[in-house]
């Protein structure tokens, strides 16, 4: 397959290397295009008012590698990729292998989850990949299960356009559990702001919440219960795999608020008030 991968950890990232090098070797035609430096938790942002670069990269990843380095957030990593550096549209987008869990609501911030989805949102199908573990340095199970999951891709294509967020517990191949088909879960993050003084006196502030593990699965209106969350099947040391599309609509909120009646005919709007 025609590959291209992107992160918001940075060029130099450990996780980036070991995932494009592992699918390279396993004979697949690998392109990264990724941030120059660690672009985490930017979401899915993209740079309007400055110039974009992008310098070539060597003597990183595996020869057969094509790499480089952005000034870019990830999103516009991906899009420069897809537009302007590679010679022709790759099959799959892949993002990551993320240093650090992408579970539940850290997907609305996540640069690697983005990063995957510009790809959907330009009509290719993504994947994000992340290790859930920030002190974890053994990116290669992660990777092997990407090498793993891009083989039954070819076997058997996605039905339809999606990104498949798939987040790795940090254990060792053979502790883990299985593969769980999971739906989005929630994490909760103490929100917490350290005040701060700079050598010259003044005042600053760090974010230094933590994430807190949800404690009751979220209902939902169109899902069986039975489906785990990714929240909950990672601690059961299961690698995740959830589907998801950008589109945010919330389905059953559309239905309650058609009772309101349509515009045109139900509301009384009648003369501008200003």
């Amino acid at each position: 397959m025609k590959l291209l991968i992107s992160n918001d950890d940075g060029i130099f990232a450990q996780g980036i290397r070991t995932l494009a090098n592992t699918l390279a070797e396993a004979g697949h035609d690998v392109s990264v295009v990724c941030p120059d430096r660690e672009r985490s938790a930017t979401g899915h942002g993209l740079t309007l008012h400055d110039p974009i670069r992008a310098e070539v990269v060597e003597s990183v990843f595996h020869p057969s590698v094509k790499a480089w380095a952005s000034s870019g957030t990830p999103s516009d990593c991906v899009k420069l990729g897809i537009w302007a550096l590679l010679d022709s549209p790759p099959d799959y987008v892949l993002s990551g292998i993320n240093h650090g869990a992408n579970l539940g609501t850290d997907i609305l911030y996540s640069g690697t989850v983005s990063a995957a989805m510009e790809g959907v949102i330009e009509g290719i199908p993504g994947i994000a990949f992340s290790l859930t573990s920030f002190t974890n340095r053994d990116f290669q199970p992660a990777a092997n299960f990407a090498k793993l999951l891009l083989d039954r891709l070819g076997k058997k294509p996605l039905p339809q356009l999606m990104l498949l967020n798939v987040n790795v517990p940090p254990v060792e191949w053979e502790e883990i559990a299985g593969v769980a088909i999971t739906r989005q879960g929630i994490r909760r993050y103490i929100d917490v702001f350290e005040k701060r003084l700079d050598p010259r006196g003044k005042t600053y502030y760090w974010l230094t919440g933590e994430a807190q593990e949800e404690i009751e699965s979220p209902t939902h209106p169109f899902l069986p219960p039975e489906i785990l969350t990714d929240v909950e099947a990672i601690r059961k040391n299961c690698i995740t795999i959830t589907p998801l599309q950008y589109d945010l609509t919330y389905g059953s909120g559309l239905q309650d608020l058609q009772q309101w009646g349509k515009v045109t005919n139900d509301w009384e709007l009648g003369n501008n008030p200003a």
